[in-house]
């Protein structure tokens, strides 16, 4: 297996928004509102149906990196199961390919691994997995289900489930005399970071995202905690609302009594801020599993994850931030060959053991997310080992559990990625003191119906 070094796994993570989405900031080049990209004709449905006698030969699209290698090794698996079915898998920058391989229908893939936030923008162009998800829809993570729907029908096959935790530095506090485990709103976790910077005055203890677009998307899973999201199931923008007023207070909260660190997610301040325990509060997806995996090295062993700290007493502890699924095109070759091969990721017991489970690449297992199927992903049966680089915890159990309490979702605007030339933009505004968060909802709700919604 070809090495690399952290710095470059890292960077890998960060393009991961089944880990992340980052790849949607490519897809930025093809359109100011995301790739609405029309349709074609919907195909005949019986031909999405397996046959009974599977054979021949599928192209799936992965992203190249952590889990391309991960999906490669699990084909072993498949063919046990579909031995005349060849998976022809192949690494390619899809944010740069798909949108023009859609619309010429020339070298179309069997299935594409694509970030959540963009599977409503190529609807018209994909099969509507409804009828072959039937039977597993009780059973996964409605939030999942939910960005995957658009106008009745369901184009995604749901993957990874990432909830929003808390991770924190519990030797770092501990030394501060804070106990972690009282910290169950955000009116604790900003008194737990007064303290701590009263320990230790030159801490900044919690992170604030220094990216527009991270940004966005981190303030996107506090929304999701609170039942919201940028905009309704009918895409109608709801951010002139208290929930997001409450989001942004606290945000600035941090930022005026200077209680945060102001850094790109795992960019060198970031890290060496960590490092220093400085900061030391970290509310982020799941895959925030990584930095002390690879690269906190003064820290490793330190960190640990709770659920997030709730909105109010006795509300969700954690909201979902980025995922992706597989989406299956209408001019693919193989539609049936393709429904086969994901459902065995993501359904059958030895597909998503051999996902999860240790492999080559995640020795212990793959930790940075969940499974979205429930069965799959049992508080009690863990798919991926325990986690050394926090101090030996049980973080399947943690996560499991935080990811129960995500509220539903709507599907993700064609939009979402132009909004943060608006949005993203403004809340960075924000923390540089220059606007208020009533500021920021007025400006970026004007701005994003003016120049993305009405533009539909």
């Amino acid at each position: 297996m070809h090495q690399h070094s952290p710095r470059q796994k890292a960077m890998r993570r960060v393009t991961r928004l089944g880990s992340l989405g980052i790849a949607t900031v490519v897809a930025l080049g093809l359109t100011a509102c995301g790739p609405s990209i029309g349709g074609t004709e919907e195909p005949d449905s019986s031909a999405l149906q397996a046959p009974t006698d599977p054979k021949g030969e599928i192209t799936i699209w992965d992203r190249s990196g952590d889990l391309f290698e991960v999906f490669d090794a699990v084909i072993a698996k498949f063919n046990e199961k579909y031995p005349d079915i060849k998976v022809n898998h192949q690494a390619v920058d899809i944010g740069a390919k798909l949108q023009n391989t859609l619309i010429t229908g020339t070298d179309v893939p069997d299935g594409v691994f694509l970030d959540d936030q963009l599977v409503p923008g190529y609807a018209d162009y994909l099969w509507d997995l409804s009828d072959v998800l039937g039977p597993y829809l009780p059973d996964i993570a409605q939030q999942k289900v939910d960005v995957n729907s658009l106008d009745g029908g369901i184009y995604g096959v749901p993957w990874d489930l990432d909830p929003g935790l808390l991770f924190y530095n519990a030797t770092a506090l501990e030394a501060a005399g804070i106990d972690a485990e009282s910290i169950t709103t955000y009116d604790d976790l900003l008194q737990a970071a007064r303290d701590y910077k009263a320990f230790k005055p030159d801490a900044g203890p919690i992170h604030l995202e220094q990216s527009p677009f991270l940004g966005q998307l981190q303030l996107e899973m506090y929304a999701s905690q609170l039942g919201t999201s940028i905009s309704d199931d009918k895409g109608e923008l709801r951010i002139d609302s208290p929930e997001y007023k409450q989001i942004l207070t606290f945000l600035d909260t941090v930022q005026k009594e200077g209680l945060g660190t102001r850094a790109e997610y795992l960019g060198p301040t970031d890290s060496a801020t960590m490092d220093a325990s400085q900061q030391v509060f970290y509310p982020w997806a799941q895959w925030f599993a990584f930095a002390p995996q690879q690269l906190l090295p003064e820290t490793t062993g330190d960190w640990r994850a709770m659920p997030l700290p709730a909105w109010s007493d006795g509300g969700p502890r954690s909201g979902a931030m980025g995922g992706s699924s597989f989406i299956i095109p209408k001019d693919a070759a193989e539609p049936g060959l393709a429904w086969l091969f994901y459902e065995f990721l993501v359904f059958d017991k030895d597909g998503y053991s051999a996902v999860y489970g240790p492999n080559s690449v995640y020795p212990d297992g793959l930790n940075t997310s969940i499974p979205s199927y429930g069965p799959a992903a049992d508080a009690d049966k863990p798919l991926f080992g325990t986690v050394g680089a926090l101090g030996g915890q049980d973080l399947w159990k943690v996560a499991v559990e935080a990811g129960a309490q995500i509220p539903g979702g709507t599907p993700t605007p064609t939009w979402w990625a132009g909004a943060v030339d608006y949005l993203g933009n403004n809340v960075q505004k924000m923390l540089d003191g220059a606007m208020t968060p009533e500021e920021v909802i007025s400006v970026s709700t004007k701005d994003i119906q003016t120049n993305l919604v009405d533009r539909q």
